[in-house]
């Protein structure tokens, strides 16, 4: 099983780091492929609501108004078997980059209903909290909000905060063999 991983850190060194290579052994460990994307190294850009608020999503179920890295990593994760997003929890929120991919996910695959290429597709979701861990909970019930209007079927919901960091780590990593073994 291929797994594309998404994190949206902008630090290569702490714990959402830790937990995107946490989800990578674990689905390496089960025998499948893992490609770690890291959204703070593309240029992804919040949608413009294009003409009537819509532009390209709605008929064509592309993003058409901006151009930049995000439609090329939309047809990743449509062809991925599996997805695995890991953010940083801002403000009780999943951080700004993963928020305009989903955003802008939802808008391309949303208004397929049924037939969103997402539709059944498992995803585990990750939300880190540096902090006090506050806003963890409001941060995965948005990541599990996004997968169901997408179609996707969120296979696991992990938080993890720095003082649960030591085993959250290694349920993450169970998390991603699980997720590769998936018989979907």
């Amino acid at each position: 099983m291929h797994v594309l991983i998404i994190e949206s850190s902008p630090n290569r060194d702490g714990l959402t780091a830790a937990c995107a290579q946490a989800a990578i052994r674990g689905v390496e460990a089960a025998g499948g492929t893992a490609e770690d994307v890291r959204l703070k190294d593309l240029r992804i850009a919040s949608c413009n609501q294009c003409s009537d608020g819509w532009g390209g999503c709605r008929p064509n179920h592309r993003c058409g108004g901006v151009q930049d890295d995000f439609q090329a990593l939309h047809e990743r994760a449509i062809a991925a078997d599996a997805l695995a997003l890991v953010t940083p929890v801002y403000w009780g929120d999943l951080s700004e980059a993963m928020k305009n991919f989903t955003d802008r996910m939802r808008r391309c695959e949303a208004t397929l209903g049924e037939e969103s290429r997402l539709a059944g597709k498992p995803v585990l979701l990750v939300a880190a909290a540096g902090g006090s861990g506050n806003g963890l909970i409001s941060c995965l019930t948005n990541m599990e909000r996004w997968a169901q209007h997408v179609r996707a079927l969120p296979f696991d919901l992990i938080g993890i905060k720095r003082i649960t960091r030591a085993y959250k780590l290694e349920t993450i990593r169970a998390a991603g063999e699980a997720l590769a073994r998936y018989p979907g």
